[in-house]
Formats: structure tokens, C-alpha cells, sequence
């Protein structure tokens, strides 16, 4: 038996190439029941800089990994102006990784990255972010027997051991809860909503009519009431915009709701239709027959499942008893609505672990941590 060839890394330069590791992972993943393929057209845009706002204030570099021929990984590298500085300054990301269980592949992989992120000044590299931790976010280390639900990754599990054994460890754990929304209210959640809302509150679901306008004030409210949290990357006025675009088919009046005081809006939580479930057997293609059926499927048979990715309390009511039941009510509505829709199961992610209030509020709505995500860091 002939001994294998090196691992050599091929930089992504032309549409050719970025198509090819757009691609990679369906075929390193093809024998996982629980891979969903991404959308070809959306993963396009998301790694193109012309489309992708997110390019305006972050440089990124990928590459493929080649061994006789085959593509058998592949990786980028990201180094963004609004990460927050920790000690040792800014931080480099790695992201969209996938590889064949094999070391050396992954060592050639993450040690291309390390090398780009040294070249920059960086002295830390923590990932994977695909392409910030306002997309997807960190490797899957629990929860492999369940497809991911939209906007979440999927790795296989060996991925963990393969990073652990190039020295990178655990920086922090996001976690994703799931519950059944058919089932009531668990008992002291349910004694809340039962004495309605506080006085000089309202409710109200989204505008769509005015769809730009909602949108920008949502993320107003993320951007200030997440700040404080590990890793918070804001969403600049041009991402606001591109998301809104992006989010249209998927947004419904019925599952985006406001609280507000005096008309201001002072929090809100959005739920998404799992677009996973509808595109599961797509293959990533929505030519020539896949828009009929995703459009069919999101608008007229329905899905069965979906994910609340935003919600968010303005800070200055965080600390009260304001902070702590708007989002026993937002989510309720939710709930209701998702219900009404077919909508049996929901999913609430991502949720830091170290995030008390969400993970308290998640286990007072009945839900369950399903999955766990896992964010690597190592110092370079």
C-alpha cells in the first residue's frame, strides 16, 4: 500500500474556486442523516464581498485542502474591526470548517489559518465563526442526532478532538434549547402571563408594511441590550439593511412582536420558520423545481418546527421585574401564533452558557438544552 501525499493547501482566488468549497462539505458530509445542505444561492452571497455587508469592516481568506487529487477539507480566516479587543488585543476568527477525520488535514488546515492570523498581528485565533458570531457560531460538540435547525452549523463528532488535539481549548459554550410549544406553560410561567401584562405595556406584532423601519429598530434594541456579552459584534446600518432583505420571505407578521412603552419599543423576540426543514432535500439546488417547493412548503404545507435567533430588552429595564417578564410574554405570543401556524416545536438559540437570565428564562418556558456548540481559542 502506497503511503498518502501531503496535505496541501490550495488558496480559494476566482467564482471557481469558491464554488468548489462551498460544495466540499455536502460531500464530506454525505453519509450523516442529520446534514442539512445549505442553500448554494445564500452561501454565494454570504462569502461574496460585493453582497455581503459584513466585508465592509472584516477581511476574510479560505482555502481547500487537497490530498491526491480530492478536496477533503477546507477552512477561512477572518480578522474583523468591530471584534472587541481582549487581553492581547483583537482576536483573528476561523470558520466554515469541515475535513475528513484525519490529523493531518486538520493541522494543515488550522495551521494555515494560525499563519494568516499571525501575519496580521494577532496573537489569538478562536472560532469557528462562519463568518461572525452574528451568523453561525461554534462547533458542535453535542446534540449529533438532530438536524440543525436554519442559520445553526453541523459538524461531525470527531471535529472537537481534532481541534482539542492542535491545543486549541474551550473558550465558551452556546447552548440550544428546544420545547414543545402544543404543551402548556409550565405552572409559574403560566401564573405570570395570567395577571397580564404591567401597567403602561403593550404588544404588538410587526408592521410589515413598514418591514425597513421594524427591522432597524429591532436590531437597535439587540445591538444595545446584547453590548455586554462575550464576543458582541454589533450589526452596522448597511448589515441591518442587507438582513432585512434577507429575511423577507421568511419574516411573518405573526411571529415578531414588540413590547412597547409610551410607543417606543423597549424589547421584542422574532421566530423564524425552520427554512432547514423545508430545503432538507433540496441538495442546496432551488433550480429547476426547488423554489416551487420551498415556497409551497413555507407558505402553503407549512413547517413544523422553527427558531427564535433575536430577542432582546432595552438595558435600562434589564435589572427590573420589567427585564424579567417581557420576555415571558413575547414568547408566549409566540407560542400562540406558532402554534395556530402548525408550528409544533421551537427552537431558542443560540444562548450563552454563562447567559443566566436566557437559560433561566428558556427552562421557565419548559424548554430543554438540546445542543451544545462549542467556541475554541488559542493563543498564537
Amino acid at each position: 500500500m502506497s503511503a498518502l501525499s501531503p496535505v496541501e493547501l490550495v488558496p480559494v482566488a476566482d467564482r471557481r474556486g469558491i464554488e468548489r468549497f462551498i460544495r466540499l462539505p455536502n460531500a464530506l458530509m454525505r453519509g450523516d442523516p442529520a446534514w442539512v445542505p445549505p442553500l448554494l444561492l445564500e452561501r454565494r452571497e454570504a462569502l461574496s464581498p460585493a453582497k455581503n455587508p459584513w466585508f465592509r469592516h472584516a477581511e476574510a481568506a479560505f482555502w481547500i485542502a487537497q490530498r491526491d487529487g480530492r478536496d477533503v477539507g477546507r477552512i477561512s480566516a477572518q480578522d474583523d474591526r468591530l471584534v472587541p479587543e481582549v487581553e492581547g488585543g483583537r482576536p483573528a476568527h476561523f470558520g466554515l470548517l469541515a475535513a475528513e477525520d484525519d490529523p493531518e488535514v486538520f493541522a494543515a488546515l488550522l495551521g494555515t489559518a494560525e499563519g494568516w492570523a499571525r501575519g496580521r498581528g494577532r496573537k489569538q485565533l478562536l472560532g469557528p465563526f462562519s463568518l461572525s458570531i452574528n451568523d453561525q457560531t461554534g462547533l458542535l460538540v453535542s446534540g449529533f442526532d438532530t438536524p440543525p435547525m436554519m442559520m445553526m452549523p453541523h459538524d461531525p463528532p470527531y471535529a472537537g478532538a481534532q481541534l482539542e488535539a492542535l491545543g486549541y481549548a474551550k473558550a465558551r459554550d452556546v447552548l440550544a434549547y428546544i420545547s414543545d410549544v402544543t404543551e402548556a406553560l409550565p405552572p409559574a410561567a403560566a401564573r405570570v402571563v395570567s395577571r397580564g401584562l404591567p401597567a403602561g405595556v403593550s404588544l404588538r406584532p410587526m408592521r410589515r408594511a413598514a418591514l425597513a423601519q421594524e427591522v432597524e429598530a429591532l436590531i437597535g434594541i439587540f445591538n444595545e441590550a446584547w453590548a455586554g456579552n462575550w464576543g458582541f459584534t454589533p450589526f452596522t446600518a448597511e448589515e441591518v439593511a442587507h438582513l432585512a432583505s434577507e429575511l423577507k420571505p421568511l419574516l411573518d407578521e405573526r411571529l415578531v412582536w414588540f413590547a412597547e412603552m409610551g410607543g417606543r419599543p423597549v424589547a421584542f423576540a422574532v421566530c423564524l420558520p425552520n427554512l432547514n426543514e423545508a430545503i432538507r432535500d433540496l441538495g442546496g439546488r432551488l433550480l429547476p423545481f426547488g423554489w416551487a417547493k420551498l415556497l409551497w412548503r413555507l407558505k402553503v404545507s407549512g413547517v413544523t418546527t422553527a427558531r427564535v435567533p433575536l430577542m432582546g430588552v432595552r438595558p435600562g429595564l434589564q435589572a427590573g421585574l420589567l427585564g424579567r417578564v417581557l420576555p415571558l410574554f413575547l414568547v408566549e405570543a409566540l407560542r400562540r401564533e406558532a402554534r395556530a401556524m402548525g408550528i409544533r416545536q421551537v427552537e431558542m438559540s443560540w444562548v450563552l452558557e454563562d447567559n443566566r437570565p436566557m437559560r433561566n428564562l428558556a427552562e421557565a418556558l419548559g424548554a430543554r438544552a438540546y445542543k451544545t456548540y462549542r467556541v475554541y481559542g488559542k493563543s498564537l
